[in-house]
């Protein structure tokens, strides 16, 4: 059966514009339903799937976010490709608000999320030593250059818990790691698209200074407010690398992606 999409992404409502005309699933998986209506629709001449990871409404924080549903549903319309754009705080100075970080690295600090497709019986061990996709990094780098968007190449993602933002103590710990920005829904997103063998890209704009800069009393702790705003500023630029990024993407992956189960399973 031909793949009804290409491309799977996740984000907020800023990104329906993308989709002027498109036909709206909202299919039921062995994980319940995904967050949202799911709407199927051409950019740049290729078939995208869009899922608002919290729902149409913000109403799935990020610990109760559909995190499995999700990732089937796209994977049941074909799709091996995932872009993920997400709002993050910056732990560090030079990573500004407004800037956008193509991360390639995450670390957990999550608990108690169904992480995993492999319950048993049969034992799999997927490696994610490098969980993004190197293929669609290479090509956002090059889509960023020739948008004249500025982007850090890389950088490391701590994911937390949530729906609550960081303590000082804690935000500190972070920034000692030498950890770059903070976000609450990275894992298991990244996790479950390598499971089912998927090519997962992440981009993310920073909103905010986490708690603010240590030592510059004129920076504020985050607020929902002030991510809402500052993401709703740069939507367009996200909206045009993806774009950008979509039209380069060759038809063939590149990359080892879809082979992430050919060594994870342990023989009887």
């Amino acid at each position: 059966m031909k793949p009804k999409a290409e491309f799977g992404v996740f984000g907020g409502s800023g990104f329906y514009s993308f989709f002027k005309k498109g036909e709206e699933i909202y299919p039921e998986t062995p994980y319940g339903f995904p967050s949202g209506k799911i709407r199927i629709a051409r950019v740049r001449g290729r078939r995208v799937a869009f899922l608002p990871r919290h729902g149409a409404h913000h109403e799935f924080p990020p610990h109760m976010v559909p995190y499995r549903a999700n990732l089937t549903a796209f994977a049941g319309l074909g799709v091996t490709r995932v872009l993920g754009p997400n709002a993050v705080g910056s732990l560090k100075a030079e990573v500004k608000p407004g800037d956008m970080v193509l991360c390639d690295q995450f670390v957990n600090f999550t608990t108690g999320r169904r992480d995993t497709f492999f319950d048993g019986p049969e034992t799999t061990h997927v490696s994610v030593a490098d969980p993004y996709c190197p293929e669609l990094r290479r090509i956002a780098i090059g889509a960023a250059s020739n948008l004249g968007i500025s982007v850090h190449p890389t950088g490391t993602v701590v994911v937390i818990q949530g729906p609550r933002f960081s303590t000082r103590s804690e935000s500190k710990f972070f920034r000692g790691q030498g950890w770059d920005v903070i976000n609450m829904t990275q894992y298991p997103e990244v996790a479950l698209a390598r499971e089912l063998e998927m090519c997962y890209l992440n981009i993310s704009l920073v909103t905010d200074y986490d708690v603010g800069l240590e030592g510059d009393p004129g920076t504020k702790p985050v607020s929902h407010e002030e991510v809402v705003k500052v993401f709703n500023k740069n939507i367009a630029s996200l909206r045009s690398l993806l774009a950008e990024i979509i039209k380069a993407v060759p038809l063939r992956r590149g990359c080892d992606c879809g082979k992430a189960l050919e060594h994870a399973r342990l023989s009887a």
